[in-house]
C-alpha cells in the first residue's frame, strides 16, 4: 500500500458506518468479521514469535468493546497452535455484549482469565508478547481506570507489544496520544488504516504497521464515499510504509 490519502484511510465516524452498512446491506455481521479479526491478531502475533507460538506465553490485555472481542478471538487461535495464553480483562463480563461476549464466553471454556488487583500497579507476568486489545476506534480522550492500569503495564513491560486496530490511548482521528497510550511494536489494524495514524505523533506509538484483511465488503465502503480497489487481491496483509 503506498498512497496515504483518504481513499486508504478511514475516520472513526467512517468505520461506524461501515460496521453498520456491512450488516445492514451486505448482511455481514460482526460475529464473522470478529472472527477474521482475532485471526488476523493472532496470525500477526505468531509472525513476532518468530513463526511457532508453541511454549510461548502471551498475555492479551481486552477491553469490553469489538476491540477486546478481537483479543478473545487471538486468544482461542493462539492456544490451539500451542501458546501459553493468558487474559487480562479491562472491566467484567456484565460489561460487553454480543460478539464480544460470545468470544469471551468461548474462552473461558478453555483458557485462562487474569483477576485484576482491586488497586495499585498492575505487573504483568513475563511474556514473549503482549497484545494490547484495549480500546478501539470508537474510543475518545486519555484512558481512565483499569483500562489506564492496563496500559501502564503493558508501558512497564519488556515484551513486544502488538497493538490492535491502533494503540490503546491513541485518538484515531486526530492521531495524537492520550496519557496513557501504548507504545506498540507492531499495530495489526484492520480493514484500512485510521485516519490519525498517518500523522507523526502517531507513527511514534503505532510501531510497524500492518493492515488485515478482515472480510469487511468493499461495498460498505462505497457507501461512505471511499472507492477501495481490491487492495488484499494478492495477500490478506499489507505492510504500510
Amino acid at each position: 500500500m503506498k498512497r496515504t490519502d483518504a481513499g486508504f484511510s478511514v475516520t472513526s465516524e467512517q468505520m461506524r458506518a461501515v460496521d453498520q452498512l456491512a450488516l445492514e446491506r451486505c448482511g455481514v455481521g460482526p460475529l464473522p468479521l470478529m472472527e477474521m479479526a482475532g485471526r488476523a491478531v493472532a496470525a500477526e502475533a505468531r509472525r513476532l514469535l518468530g513463526g511457532d507460538p508453541r511454549d510461548k506465553r502471551v498475555v492479551i490485555l481486552a477491553g469490553s468493546g469489538g476491540n477486546g472481542g478481537d483479543g478473545w478471538v487471538a486468544a482461542r487461535h493462539l492456544h490451539g497452535w500451542g501458546a501459553a495464553v493468558e487474559v487480562w480483562p479491562s472491566h467484567p463480563a456484565a460489561r460487553s455484549s454480543g460478539a464480544t461476549l460470545i468470544n469471551r464466553e468461548a474462552w473461558a471454556r478453555l483458557g485462562h482469565i487474569s483477576t485484576l488487583p482491586s488497586a495499585g500497579v498492575i505487573a504483568l507476568p513475563t511474556a514473549d508478547l503482549v497484545i494490547d486489545a484495549l480500546l478501539g476506534f470508537g474510543a475518545g480522550g486519555s484512558p481512565r481506570g483499569d483500562t489506564a492500569r492496563l496500559i501502564e503495564a503493558a508501558l512497564a513491560s519488556p515484551a513486544p507489544v502488538l497493538a490492535v486496530d491502533l494503540p490503546s490511548g491513541l485518538d484515531a482521528d486526530t492521531g495524537e496520544p492520550g496519557t496513557p497510550c501504548v507504545i506498540a511494536t507492531r499495530t495489526v489494524t484492520l480493514a484500512l488504516v485510521k485516519t490519525g495514524m498517518l500523522q507523526p505523533s502517531a507513527r511514534a506509538v503505532c510501531g510497524e504497521i500492518v493492515v488485515a484483511d478482515i472480510g469487511m465488503p468493499r461495498e460498505a465502503f462505497a457507501a461512505v464515499g471511499i472507492a477501495l480497489p481490491p487492495i488484499f487481491a494478492t495477500a490478506d496483509r499489507i505492510v504500510f510504509h
